[in-house]
């Protein structure tokens, strides 16, 4: 997977875009557009859509601390990259958009899930206190995964955009 320089400057950029959009919708508690670019790099870019992904992850973690809350940043947005590296390239045009916002949606409502384990880990929770903390951001993850559904809508319009600049 070795790099151009064109494709650094690109994936910084879009790393980048990735912290930027994610500090413009912070007003909106679990409302952000991580879901929808992780899935539009990946469709696009597939193995190299993981370096704009790593960037935005430690972008993240030098302006907000490299603290234990960062730690599942490290595995949580690659399920979300390898579950659309799974799909069928070659997917009906009229298919993709709806596919593209459930999966963003499941990824949403399974957030807390995903994390998790980390946090099970890093404060020694048993497997009953990882249940009660999962249970606890239920509401959280719920408005996550509907936000993420609505916010899909955008996939495919990204990936439009990014193939067509690709192609220039």
């Amino acid at each position: 997977m070795k790099l151009t320089v064109r494709e650094t400057a690109i994936f910084a950029m879009l790393g980048s875009v990735m912290y930027a959009s994610k500090l413009i919708m912070e007003i909106f508690p679990n409302v952000h557009l991580l879901g929808v670019f992780t899935m539009a790099y990946s469709v696009v870019y597939r193995k190299k859509a993981l370096y704009p992904i790593y960037i935005y992850v430690f972008l993240n973690g030098i302006f907000s601390g490299f603290a234990t809350w960062w730690i599942p940043y490290l595995y949580i947005w690659t399920i979300l990259w390898g579950v659309t590296m799974l799909l069928p390239k070659n997917m009906p045009k009229n298919i993709c958009p709806i596919v593209y916002m459930i999966v963003c949606a499941l990824h949403g409502f399974l957030f807390g899930t995903l994390y998790a384990p980390a946090q099970a880990i890093l404060y020694g929770l048993n497997f009953q206190g990882m249940i009660a903390w999962i249970i606890a951001g239920l509401p959280w993850d719920f408005v996550h995964g509907v936000s993420n559904f609505f916010c899909g809508i955008l996939i495919v319009p990204i990936i439009i955009v990014l193939r067509r600049l690709e192609n220039n």
